[in-house]
């Protein structure tokens, strides 16, 4: 069907909406004749958009509701007008970030003549900066040629004299690790994801006559048919075996069945959920976070055949991702929040069992393998964050990610430990039950000690760093709705975070303030399943006006392009300029039904009973009914009448229901009818922001005493940190350092006229008196230095392979001259695979005697790149003077998530004083 044309003017574009009713008949008479009305005062409205009764308007664009069962939309994604021909680009060798410094791009004004532009031929690791002039209105045409050359030319006489290259930043690229050059950059097909670009063959320059000059012709800004929508929507599927929910909002109900029946298109022919329409398969965090909002109450069945394809070997499957899975990223956990909702809504004792020993399982690995007994905090990478550089710094290795200790994966964490202690307890296992709640409280404390930030009344997103960590101040709204819901924050809190969480016109971005220089993923981008979360967590706080701004974001989306997306970009609202998307979204489409159970009837289920905690805004007062919902082995049909957040009257049957509490041994049908008390709720502030941008992270130098960086866009001031501790602040971009004979690790921070702060750099390593390595091909008695293996870069006269064969136990003998508080880390190669993703993450345990000393994690640098090195996490121990004998093996619990493979090559041993 062509896209119908809508007039700007609303009351022009209902009357075309009426007459295109007249044109073909459906049904609802009612509904039909609404169609040419009108609308109704708005339910919500902002600058950007507003949500009316029965339809959604955001400037030119309308989605109109026409019955329960149909919507029309004219909603055409303006992603191909208004480009910018100023094109900001980067070469990168074997996919990745190595030609230039961060921040430092070509810069190629791509004014097309005749449909095609050509950049001047650009040397690899020399800045390029076309000052042309653009004129006012001049945009980038539709299907512009770009045609890029690249001298490489000093990279392969560096390969012919040498064998190798060295990058800007040190590392050696090697002549037999060499496999492409591929250009990076903002402007679609070009991407900023350098873990990708070896994915994009279209990226690929190539050297057809072998004359060192690598090209390619890129068609910039091509119109994309799966950008446009679909402009109707009309129930095709039979819902009626569902929940059937009907309220005087026209644009609630219709949402409503349209979700229903995304959900039965998500079950596979298996009885498992498929992620979204793009994305087929089961993915850990995704079905769970699914199920959690609403799939354990509607599917319960497809929600343990889909959790229980999440476990392997007794054990909870992290997804392959940044570093090899693993423990890189830990927060498979939130399958346990996934379980424990299961079996509240389904009280299945058999699967009570099942799921404590897989949760159990699981987190006691992740107690060896990703715990920090200092800050009682859980490593791992943010949870659902996963694509790096959409939310670190440039500059952040896997094993840096892998040491950062993240709000929302401590949530979770947290939330696990507490369900454990609440199964063990109905398992009677009560010391069980004690360890676990302990546990559960050091992290909670953990928290709210290190990540929690009094001036801006929330938390930060991660503790980063290497040796001396500081925290991000960066907001990250999955982690704090969370925080809300799992009472990591206390009631005073819950309701600050709420009022103080940064809001932007089309939702709550996924973190805030953006990172520039990052296209829309995570960055700059909301999430309607994490606006989902939010809204959940607005109502536990009791803040009216942050529900309704929620739901009413979650509604203009999903209204407009008639199917619920797994995201949209930030600063305008829009689908399709984030990097990847897909419609028919599990987790988003699960929040859209959860507004209904979760939100607005308030169903809270618990291990014994369902208990009714209702909020409606005023905005959404009247009557409503959900009927046909099953709650374990009763059908209930519910009525609700009026608005706020307390019940003045509530019965199931005519009779009184004694704290709003259905009993779980509840059998048969029954009816619930619950009026509302009409009560004004207090809370109504929204920190509504614009979508803003911290300055880029400086890239700062040492040398003779002298720190030094180039001055940042748009920063007014730079702190200056030492060990994680601010030096100084200055408006200068240099500072003379105060001479030391002790560890220093120095950071800067970028600070613009509104107080945002950049990421630090990383770390500049001045380190002090007592540093040591120890070979490991000498210094280990049980290993074989591997020199004849056709591997670069190793120092000494060798290295040592650990894998699942050999080496599983090495033993080393470190001699100090000094009592203090050392680093001991390793220097390490492995190229079972990408950094992005494949699971094959090696993970080894450090021992001194008999005591665990922590986790040695050692994750993928490179697929084939065994060249490629790089230095583990550091494990800081305190060691007297003389000389100690440290062991690293493969203990049980260090399994990855690859299971065959868990494979690495050491280089050396690095002991650093830091006191």
């Amino acid at each position: 069907m062509k896209p119908i044309s809508f007039s700007s003017n609303l009351f022009l574009s209902l009357l075309l909406l009426g007459a295109c009713q007249a044109q073909k008949p459906t049904t609802g008479t009612a509904a039909t004749q609404s169609a040419i009305q009108a609308p109704a005062a708005p339910l919500w409205q902002s600058e950007a958009y507003a949500v009316y009764p029965d339809s959604v308007v955001q400037g030119p664009y309308i989605a109109k509701v026409l019955s329960p069962t149909e919507m029309v939309s004219n909603y055409k994604s303006p992603a191909n007008e208004f480009l910018s021909p100023k094109l900001t680009f980067k070469f990168s060798i074997n996919g990745k970030d190595n030609e230039m410094i961060s921040g430092k791009d070509h810069q190629f004004s791509c004014l097309a003549n005749g449909g095609t532009c050509e950049a001047p031929l650009i040397t690899f690791g020399q800045q390029h900066v076309d000052t042309t002039a653009i004129p006012a209105n001049t945009y980038l045409a539709p299907n512009t040629n770009l045609k890029l050359q690249l001298d490489m030319r000093p990279v392969l006489d560096a390969f012919k004299k040498q064998g190798y290259y060295t990058a800007f930043n040190g590392d050696k690229i090697y002549k037999e690790d060499f496999k492409g050059v591929f250009v990076a950059g903002g402007t679609d097909p070009m991407i900023w994801d350098f873990d990708n670009l070896a994915n994009h063959k279209e990226l690929e320059l190539k050297d057809p006559d072998g004359d060192g000059i690598y090209e390619t012709t890129l068609v910039l800004n091509a119109p994309k048919e799966e950008k446009l929508t679909a402009n109707r929507w009309q129930l095709s599927k039979d819902i009626s075996a569902f929940p059937q929910y009907t309220s005087p909002y026209p644009v609630a109900d219709a949402l409503y069945n349209m979700s229903l029946e995304e959900m039965i298109r998500a079950v596979e022919p298996d009885s498992t959920f498929r992620t979204g329409k793009e994305w087929a398969g089961v993915w850990t965090r995704d079905i769970s976070y699914s199920i959690i909002l609403s799939m354990a109450t509607l599917q319960p069945q497809v929600a343990k055949y889909s959790l229980l394809r999440k476990v392997q070997d007794g054990h909870i499957i992290q997804d392959t991702g940044t570093g090899g899975a693993y423990p890189v990223s830990t927060d498979r956990i939130v399958w346990a929040t996934a379980a424990w909702e299961l079996y509240k809504v389904t009280g299945d004792r058999d699967w009570l069992q099942q799921a404590y020993e897989i949760i159990k399982n699981s987190e006691e690995a992740d107690i060896k393998n990703a715990y920090d007994n200092t800050t009682g905090l859980v490593r791992g990478e943010s949870s659902f964050l996963d694509w790096r550089e959409q939310t670190y710094p440039e500059w952040m290795q896997p094993v840096d990610i892998y040491a950062s200790e993240n709000l929302g994966t401590n949530a979770v964490h947290y939330n696990a430990n507490k369900i454990l202690a609440q199964m063990a307890g109905l398992l009677h296992d009560n010391q069980a039950a004690a360890r676990y709640n302990q546990l559960a409280e050091t992290i909670r404390k953990g928290i709210n000690e290190h990540l929690w930030m009094a001036d801006k009344g929330y938390y930060g997103q991660y503790l980063y760093g290497r040796n001396f960590k500081i925290l991000s101040p960066k907001a990250e709204a999955l982690g704090e709705a969370l925080s809300v819901l799992f009472d990591v924050a206390d009631a005073g809190r819950q309701a600050t975070i709420v009022a103080n969480m940064p809001v932007t016109p089309f939702g709550i971005p996924s973190i805030y303030p953006q990172i520039p220089g990052i296209p829309p993923y995570h960055n700059n981008a909301v999430w309607p399943f994490v606006q989902s979360y939010w809204t959940l967590a607005a109502a536990k706080a009791g803040n009216e006006a942050a529900v309704m701004q929620s739901i009413s974001a979650i509604y203009r989306p999903s209204a407009l392009w008639l199917t619920n997306k797994e995201n949209f970009v930030a600063a305008n609202g829009d689908y399709a300029g984030t990097q990847i998307n897909s419609s028919n979204m599990l987790w988003s489409l699960s929040g859209n039904l959860g507004l209904v159970y979760k939100v607005l009837f308030g169903m809270n289920f618990e291990a014994s009973d369902l208990v009714f905690k209702p909020f409606v805004p005023k905005a959404l007062a009247g009557p409503r009914k959900l009927t046909n919902f099953t709650y374990r082995g009763a059908v209930l049909d519910i009525e609700m009448n009026g608005y706020g957040n307390e019940i003045k009257t509530i019965t199931m049957d005519g009779n009184t229901l004694a704290n709003a509490q259905v009993p779980a041994s509840l059998n048969g049908k029954h009816s619930i009818k619950i009026g509302l008390a009409n009560n004004a709720i207090t809370g109504d502030q929204v920190n509504r922001k614009e979508v803003l941008f911290a300055p880029a992270a400086p890239a700062v130098a040492y040398a003779a005493g002298t720190l030094s960086w180039k001055p940042v866009e748009n920063a007014v001031t730079y702190r200056v940190l030492r060990n994680g501790q601010q030096l100084l602040t200055t408006e200068n971009t240099d500072t003379q350092l105060p001479a030391t004979s002790t560890y220093a690790a120095y950071q800067v921070i970028a600070v613009d006229n509104q107080g945002l702060e950049s990421f630090a750099n990383e770390p500049v390593v001045v380190p002090g008196k007592v540093q040591q390595v120890y070979e490991l091909e000498k210094a280990t008695a049980t290993a074989t230095g591997k020199a004849n293996l056709p591997y670069k870069g190793y120092s000494g006269k060798g290295f040592v392979e650990i894998s699942k064969e050999k080496n599983t136990r090495l033993t080393m003998k470190v001699t100090v001259p000094e009592a203090g508080r050392y680093a001991i880390d390793f220097r390490y190669a492995n190229g079972n695979g990408p950094i992005n993703t494949s699971n094959k993450c090696a993970i080894r345990s450090l021992k001194s005697g008999n005591t665990f000393l922590g986790a040695i994690v050692l994750p993928q640098r490179g697929d084939g790149e065994w060249s490629d090195w790089g230095f583990t996490n550091a494990v800081q121990v305190r060691l007297e003077k003389g000389t100690t004998e440290f062991t690293l093996s493969l203990e049980p619990a260090n399994a990855n998530m690859n299971g065959e493979v868990n494979q690495a090559m050491l280089d050396y041993l690095r002991v650093t004083k830091l006191d």
